[in-house]
């Protein structure tokens, strides 16, 4: 029997760039394993945002597609990314987190600044980014 499906060269590009676009991040949070994750991630990155998180957090959830936007957003070249401290309890210590989600945005591979106040509206997390990264 025959097929009625055409393949392209063209298809086969579009997929290529879209996986080459998933596997450096896009503008999608990148989730990070543990501490030796985060430090390698960050140190990449002339400017990272990192949103620590904890599964069942709801508000965690709705921020995931906020910061995505925001990087995006800004004209720093962000890199973003998720870790949940519970599945490496020294960064809790490390990184004094004390509630979810918490923001640390990290230059040039160190922290600069740090938020943990709930829900942040994109454009105010956006502008939030700016002043500190810059």
């Amino acid at each position: 029997m025959e097929s009625n499906t055409v393949s392209n060269g063209a298809d086969a590009a579009d997929a290529d760039a879209a996986d080459a676009e998933a596997a450096d991040g896009g503008d999608r949070p990148v989730s990070l394993a543990d501490e030796a994750e985060l430090d390698a991630f960050v140190a990449d990155a002339d400017a990272a945002l990192v949103e620590f998180y904890t599964d069942g957090c709801g508000i965690c959830a709705s921020m995931e597609p906020v910061i995505g936007n925001v990087a995006r957003g800004v004209e720093t070249d962000l890199a973003v990314g998720l870790v949940n401290p519970r599945d490496d309890p020294p960064l809790v210590e490390r990184f004094d987190v004390r509630s979810v989600p918490l923001f640390v945005l990290f230059v040039d591979g160190e922290p600069v600044a740090r938020r943990a106040d709930g829900f942040i509206p994109g454009d105010e997390l956006t502008a939030w980014v700016e002043e500190h990264a810059a």
